[in-house]
């Protein structure tokens, strides 16, 4: 359908509910006005909004995990060029079509795939959002690998769940096994504040996928080791980076991939 009258939209995204993302599409039509977390994600990007350029005429990028793709169409408003959305829920892939054509944008392009089927693309983006992924995936460290392999090619917008200590941790570059003079290992093991990430078994409100939740720590460090700069931190969650050299290249191969040194 070209075009909707506002009854014909209406019931275009009732048959697509439920939705996660709050999307305003005209005509007093919202996809999630009674959202648990308020008007999201569109309240939450408000907050770091600034941290990306007004202007993005020409960008290429690429939302992993898209949803309704909130944010592939705001990166259209900037004016992006090429902007494409991957998730591997074919009914958040519909609501991104459905938001993103009802809003004027219908060249965003909508795909399944997972991130760890990046590769598949053999394109690089000048912007990766990767946003409430992350602690949904049962290999999150490889998932952060294989984007910087294969898509990142200059910036990414990076969120995840975290609980546990917001504090930084400055970790030695080689740990001791045991204290100096004891059979001990590092206290520092111990420090609320030192890398860590929660691995839950069971559901997290309600969701079974939700399978980690990483302190600020160690967010921080997984972003490091996968060859990402952290240039900005506008929120607690939220992280501007920029693609860097990946640490340990020098070791070789089997340093980061022990199987493929086997």
């Amino acid at each position: 359908m070209d075009e909707w009258t506002p009854s014909d939209l209406r019931a275009e995204v009732e048959a697509l509910s439920p939705w996660f993302h709050n999307i305003d599409l005209g005509h007093g039509i919202e996809t999630a006005p009674d959202h648990f977390l308020g008007d999201y994600p569109r309240q939450k990007f408000r907050r770091f909004a600034d941290a990306l350029p007004a202007d993005m005429s020409g960008w290429s990028v690429l939302d992993i995990g898209c949803n309704a793709g909130f944010y592939a169409v705001e990166m259209k408003r900037r004016g992006a060029g090429r902007v494409l959305g991957i998730d591997s829920d074919e009914r958040y892939l519909a609501q991104g079509r459905l938001a993103a054509k009802a809003l004027g944008f219908p060249d965003v392009e909508f795909r399944n795939l997972s991130v760890y089927d990046v590769g598949a693309l053999g394109e690089r983006f000048d912007l990766v959002i990767f946003m409430g992924v992350l602690y949904h995936l049962r290999h999150p460290l490889l998932a952060l690998d294989l984007i910087r392999e294969h898509v990142a090619g200059d910036r990414m917008l990076f969120q995840t769940l975290q609980r546990g200590s917001n504090e930084s941790f400055e970790a030695p570059a080689d740990h001791p096994f045991f204290e100096p003079g004891t059979h001990r290992p590092p206290a520092y093991f111990d420090d609320p504040a030192y890398p860590a990430m929660r691995f839950i078994e069971r559901e997290y409100a309600g969701d079974w996928t939700n399978w980690w939740a990483p302190n600020r720590a160690c967010s921080e460090a997984m972003l490091r080791a996968s060859g990402f700069r952290i240039e900005a931190h506008p929120e607690d969650e939220v992280y501007l980076c920029r693609v860097a050299p990946v640490p340990y290249a020098d070791y070789g191969p089997s340093a980061v991939y022990p199987a493929q040194g086997v």
